[in-house]
């Protein structure tokens, strides 16, 4: 057995022994029938690492047996790809993958335009980031499918890991192991979907472990522990995943799920983005509990985060989390300035009325600024304080109305003062 990396030995030789994603190149899909008639699209792959991209299209280039070049774009330069584009006119098509595809400048990219058009090039792309996002457009309209790679179940790890250890050739079949299926499962559920280091933890379990008086070697769970902790838990806090992750956060909150909540917030705990975390927390409070909770609550348990910080943090952040899970909630105010921004950007704006302008100025009021302004302190109104009608929008939105009560917690009060006061303006 040579010395490369058992995830690399194992990568899949055809399309048939891909475990997992068969929703996307199940026996049963178009994509696996146009690959098996010899013709390949040019596509672009996204997902997490280690979701198996590399081994998708080393399957599809072993299927159809054509020439597979493969080049990593942090790395390859235009000098290299004219020397491929030299080639596959030299001797027809070659699927060409391009790792990490999104690193390739614009000039780069576009000089394989022509070629991805003509059949030169059979481009799959690979990428972590979110294509529509990363990926120059010119590249994703020539592509036939962008297709997103999903993270693969425990069960599809556990037949990853189960074939490693069968396989004679590639794999570590060769060796006397004793490991149960239990403890190949505590592996498949320890590396989050990710293939590539299952397959690798399992190498390291392997070798890592004691061996009785016959070779045999004997693979106990103290070992297994210690290599999934050493593992540690991967985040990109920069990539797509840490902002799915924050997405997912703020709905389960949204969605009053304690439980969901509570698991989002523990990977970004793992993560040790507690800047992310509460800057997300602040935003829920007021975006989505607004007026029926008490959003100032949120940033007094930000503020007391951070400055603890984690460990210690996690309880804070916890009580936060529950709290906001399980508050009234509306998004009346988050909806009002959306409305006012929309008239303001659409240009629909008028003068500000003549009263509420600046007097504190010599010759103000010459411009009749600040004349006929009522002090609303000096008309007391109950224990509301002070109130007088008077006109404060332009003369063309007097009407507008961008603030629509809830009837929801705190917002029950506060939306009964505003009805109120709507009702005094039109003498009621």
């Amino acid at each position: 057995m040579n010395g490369e990396p058992l995830a690399y030995r194992m990568r899949p030789r055809t399309v048939d022994e891909i475990i997992g994603q068969e929703q996307i190149i199940g026996k049963e899909t178009g994509l696996y029938r146009l690959i098996q008639s010899g013709r390949v699209p040019s596509m672009l792959l996204h997902g997490e690492p280690g979701i198996g991209k590399t081994s998708f299209a080393y399957a599809i280039a072993g299927t159809v047996d054509k020439r597979f070049v493969t080049v990593n774009a942090t790395t390859s330069g235009k000098k290299e790809l004219e020397d491929i584009v030299h080639e596959a006119k030299m001797f027809g098509e070659i699927i060409l993958f391009a790792d990490e595809i999104h690193r390739w400048s614009k000039l780069q990219q576009d000089y394989l335009l022509s070629y991805v058009e003509s059949g030169f090039i059979t481009l799959i792309g690979a990428t972590t980031e979110n294509p529509y996002h990363d990926v120059n457009s010119a590249i994703r309209s020539r592509c036939n499918q962008i297709i997103k790679l999903q993270p693969l179940q425990p069960k599809n790890i556990y037949q990853l890991l189960d074939r490693a250890l069968r396989d004679e050739e590639r794999g570590l079949g060769e060796f006397p192991i004793q490991i149960s299926e239990e403890q190949l499962l505590k592996i498949a559920h320890g590396v989050n979907g990710d293939a590539r280091s299952s397959l690798n933890l399992l190498e390291s379990i392997v070798f890592g472990s004691s061996k009785d008086s016959d070779g045999t070697i004997l693979v106990d769970d103290q070992i297994i522990e210690e290599f999934l902790k050493s593992k540690g838990f991967n985040h990109d806090k920069n990539g797509d995943y840490h902002y799915d992750t924050l997405s997912g956060f703020q709905k389960s909150i949204r969605g009053s799920d304690v439980n969901a909540a509570l698991y989002y917030l523990a990977r970004l705990i793992e993560a040790g983005d507690l800047p992310s975390i509460c800057r997300r927390l602040m935003v829920i409070a007021y975006e989505d509990i607004g007026l029926a909770g008490e959003p100032w609550k949120t940033i007094l348990a930000c503020d007391a985060a951070k400055q603890v910080g984690f460990p210690e943090a996690r309880i804070i952040l916890s009580h936060a989390v529950v709290e906001l899970c399980l508050a009234s909630k509306s998004n009346s105010t988050y909806l009002a300035i959306d409305r006012a921004l929309a008239d303001v950007r659409s240009g629909n704006f008028d003068d500000i009325p003549a009263h509420l302008k600046d007097s504190h100025y010599m010759g103000a009021k010459e411009m009749g600024h600040g004349i006929n302004y009522k002090y609303p302190h000096d008309y007391p109104l109950g224990s509301f304080g002070g109130w007088v009608n008077q006109q404060y929008l332009p003369d063309r939105l007097v009407d507008r109305k961008y603030y629509k009560p809830k009837d929801a917690g705190n917002e029950k009060r506060i939306g009964a003062i505003y009805e109120k006061l709507q009702g005094f303006k039109k003498g009621k």
